[in-house]
């Protein structure tokens, strides 16, 4: 029987890398992967040599269909991302709910997400959290932040260094400039860090100092502080 493997593939220290997913990624038919390149450079790393596939969000609902009668004809596929848990703001969900749809296994294998860390990392409240990712670029984002201002969890967004400081911004009028929140970035590389204090306070620390990498921003809710 043929099987869809998801695979967390690291956030930055390729010796998060598990052994697990060496072993699958060595033995699946085929690895479908967000950027060859970018997944090119792991497996050779890694001494990996199973063909790729590219398999992006450009591209992913016209390669679904093809993609599900491959693993109807027998060959095993593994999905990677380039950096994190397929699926969690990558492609991934249209793969896995087709295969279900045609009764084929899917498995994801525990590994590297980059919320995880920086949700017990920041200190905020993790008993009871909600997953934000990205907010809407333009459309819909104030209705958004409207929404989240009475949220009473702990929120994690996913933001680029070049919208970081318009983000916080928002944070400050929307949920005001004395929510508790916590930026975390570049988690597992060399410079990595985490910023904590008041929207206002962080707002200010990367005014005066531009982010550069991934950025995580934990927030925290509106009662629990």
């Amino acid at each position: 029987m043929s099987k869809l493997y998801l695979v967390p593939t690291p956030i930055g220290n390729l010796k998060d890398m598990t052994f697990r997913a060496i072993e699958v990624l060595n033995q699946v038919d085929l690895i479908l992967a967000e950027d060859t390149r970018t997944s090119g450079k792991l497996l050779k790393h890694f001494e990996i040599v199973t063909p790729m596939q590219s398999h992006h969000m450009h591209n992913e609902h016209k390669t679904v269909h093809a993609i599900v009668q491959k693993l109807k004809s027998g060959l095993n596929i593994a999905l990677i991302s380039d950096a994190g848990t397929p699926a969690i703001s990558d492609p991934g969900f249209l793969l896995t709910r087709a295969c279900i749809e045609n009764d084929i296994e899917v498995e994801c294998l525990p590994g590297a997400t980059a919320f995880v860390p920086a949700l017990v990392n920041s200190g905020l409240p993790n008993d009871k959290f909600v997953f934000e990712g990205f907010l809407p670029v333009k459309k819909g984002r104030q209705t958004r932040l409207s929404l989240l201002a009475e949220e009473t969890r702990t929120m994690i967004f996913y933001e680029s260094p070049h919208k970081l400081l318009k983000t916080l911004t928002h944070f400050c009028e929307y949920f005001g400039e004395d929510r508790p929140i916590a930026v975390s970035r570049e988690l597992t590389k060399l410079y990595e860090e985490t910023i904590r204090g008041t929207s206002k306070e962080v707002l200010e620390y990367y005014t005066n100092k531009p982010p550069k990498g991934e950025i995580i921003i934990c927030v925290s809710g509106k009662t629990s502080y």
